[in-house]
């Protein structure tokens, strides 16, 4: 049995903290291992428990995204995770500069923030599909995707049709491995499956790709 992710979790409102704590100690793949309200306590806990996984907000005292720089400076390992009541495209814009791998809003479900927090952790990024689309606009998350968007919409009709299934779940939001379960492949077929796909369209990550697939359904 693999060891739990050590969870600590930012947020100076103490009902929405004990719940997202909840929501991760339900999973057994996590252990919320500390809990604060500042900017502060953010960086003090980190260097104490040093813990695999941060879920930050925003708005804590201090500054959430003061408090992100701080803690990448530092640590720039662990994988961090902001939430905030915002969806603002310079607040997200600003987290992601700031070293968060995934920007979840408060509105989220529980589940959708279990599956960002599993992808954060696997060294991928989590922004929901309907921010990516935003942010595609302001051509920032998509790295030149969409300047490039004739010519990659042209390359989708090279896709296999298994790259094709793929694709539209890199779309949704899912990890490798919670495609690998959907599809019934191994993960490590689905990484090179993705390998190939991101290969034919000319884009450099999963990120851009699964925003190409939200342009093209526009």
């Amino acid at each position: 049995m693999s060891i739990p992710a050590r969870v600590a979790i930012i947020d100076d409102h103490p009902m929405i903290r004990r719940g997202v704590a909840m929501t991760f100690d339900d999973e057994a793949d996590f252990d919320v291992v500390a809990q604060g309200g500042s900017a502060q306590e953010a960086i003090d806990i980190v260097r104490e428990y040093k813990p695999d996984l941060v879920v930050l907000d925003v708005s804590i005292p201090g500054g959430g995204l003061e408090a992100a720089s701080a803690l990448m400076k530092d640590n720039p390992k662990t994988a961090l995770l902001m939430l905030s009541v915002s969806e603002d495209l310079g607040t997200v814009k600003a987290a992601l500069r700031a070293g968060a791998r995934a920007f979840v809003s408060k509105g989220t479900g529980g589940t959708e923030l279990v599956r960002a927090a599993r992808q954060v952790l696997a060294g991928e990024r989590y922004v929901s599909s309907e921010l990516a689309a935003r942010l595609l606009s302001i051509d920032e998350l998509a790295n030149g995707a969409a300047a490039r968007s004739e010519v990659d919409f042209g390359r989708l009709s090279t896709l296999s049709t298994r790259e094709q299934q793929i694709l539209e779940l890199l779309g949704e939001g899912l990890s490798n491995n919670d495609i690998a379960g959907r599809l019934e492949l191994t993960e490590n077929t689905i990484k090179h499956y993705i390998t190939s796909l991101l290969q034919k369209l000319g884009v450099r990550n999963r990120t851009e790709a699964a925003l190409l697939t939200q342009k093209s359904k526009r």
